[in-house]
């Protein structure tokens, strides 16, 4: 069984989460992830916490399997030389340091590119290297209040609330493995690697879709509605008599079985109901006729009756619930590995299904410097020059 991405090498220099999680899916699907940092550990999210089991971070095991690790001072020349040993074998680079720190270290693209024409160098960023803004820096808190997400999340109660993860860090890390990709395959044709420039802001505006395509057709503020759809009605909360549940109805038939599972078939015929524009019209009449049916019944009996008539529905699911979800179960999505130091744990699986290549769970989230020696060895270095430059604090 081979994987997707053998024999493809990922230097991976970021630490938090946007890099980390997408050099986790390259690893995932196969490519061979040496992860750098400073002497000691430099990942941030290694001291996140609580939870930690015995002494390992929660936050920092969730996105760096699959990944050998590394120790390198980058602020020595000893150090960057391991970096331009390992560029002139590597086929992808992948930092998420500060505008400009990359040239001060002399690592930057123009310079690594004469090493290795082919790399394939990205660059991720809060706000990215060009604009007013490429100064600064970039938290993906900062980024959901600065980029629309949080003005448009909540209700009117709540006021702006920021998503419950950081969507922003995840966003940027999936479209850095989907440009580090393309232009890996674009090179499988040209010879010869590029430059990705990406930004955390970018990514999260990008990410407005039809909110932002409503915005921009109107002229219209958007308004937080909480747990509405701006377009689409019913596509919502509702309390049932021991829980909530979601309904998400996309056009009149669905609407229409809906009311006849609730015994109220006529309100698919009044002319404020037949369509969906006027449903979005008339979203409060709507939902306070629907939530009023709903209190009637329990969420199973609604799963039961809404599966039947084949409407959307979800219950909201807590993740204890989902923990033993039968197809997450079927779909492999909760997976454990061995860990060095905390022993056994578990992690959330891949989505990615690949028929011939599978994703494989190869390795735990390393320890820092945990390959550093293997590393080395394979780059040339002696036992004794890699003794000297653990003296030296170069690794």
């Amino acid at each position: 069984m081979t994987a997707a991405l053998k024999g493809i090498r990922v230097l991976d220099l970021t630490r938090v989460l946007a890099g980390p999680y997408c050099s986790m899916i390259l690893g995932d699907l196969g490519a061979e992830v040496i992860k750098v940092e400073a002497p000691g550990g430099s990942d941030e999210t290694r001291n996140w916490g609580p939870p930690f089991q015995e002494e390992v971070s929660a936050y920092y095991l969730c996105a760096n399997r699959n990944k050998k690790s590394l120790t390198v001072n980058l602020k020595t020349e000893a150090g960057k030389e391991i970096i331009k040993k390992l560029i002139r074998q590597s086929d992808v680079v992948l930092h998420n340091f500060k505008t400009g720190t990359m040239e001060r270290l002399g690592l930057a693209y123009p310079e690594l590119k004469k090493i290795n024409p082919g790399i394939v160098y990205c660059s991720i960023t809060g706000f990215g290297e060009t604009g007013p803004y490429r100064h600064l820096p970039g938290y993906d808190f900062i980024i959901q209040a600065m980029s629309g997400l949080m003005s448009i999340t909540g209700d009117e109660k709540s006021g702006p609330q920021k998503s419950g993860i950081a969507i922003t860090d995840v966003l940027t890390g999936l479209y850095a493995c989907i440009g580090i990709q393309a232009a890996l395959l674009e090179r499988s044709f040209s010879g010869t690697g590029q430059k990705i420039d990406l930004s955390l802001y970018d990514s999260a505006v990008s990410s407005l879709i039809n909110i932002g395509s409503n915005y921009l057709m109107t002229g219209k503020v958007p308004e937080r509605l909480g747990n509405h759809h701006a377009n689409i009605v019913p596509y919502q909360t509702f309390q049932t008599k021991d829980g909530e549940m979601v309904i998400a109805v996309g056009n009149d038939k669905q609407f229409a079985s809906l009311c006849e599972i609730i015994g109220q078939p006529e309100l698919a015929h009044e002319p404020r109901f037949q369509s969906n524009s006027g449903r979005v019209a008339n979203r409060k009449e709507l939902s306070s006729l629907l939530q009023e049916a709903f209190n009637k019944e329990t969420t199973a009996m609604w799963k039961k009756k809404c599966q039947k008539s084949s409407i959307p529905f979800g219950p909201i699911q807590h993740l204890d619930e989902l923990r033993s979800d039968e197809q997450l179960q079927a779909r492999d999505m909760f997976v454990t590995a061995h860990h060095p130091k905390a022993g056994e744990i578990g992690m959330i699986g891949s989505p990615l299904k690949l028929s011939r290549t599978p994703v494989q769970m190869k390795t735990h989230p390393p320890e820092p410097s945990e390959h550093t020696d293997e590393i080395l060895l394979v780059l040339g270095y002696s036992r004794t020059e890699i003794d000297r430059l653990r003296k030296t604090n170069t690794i």
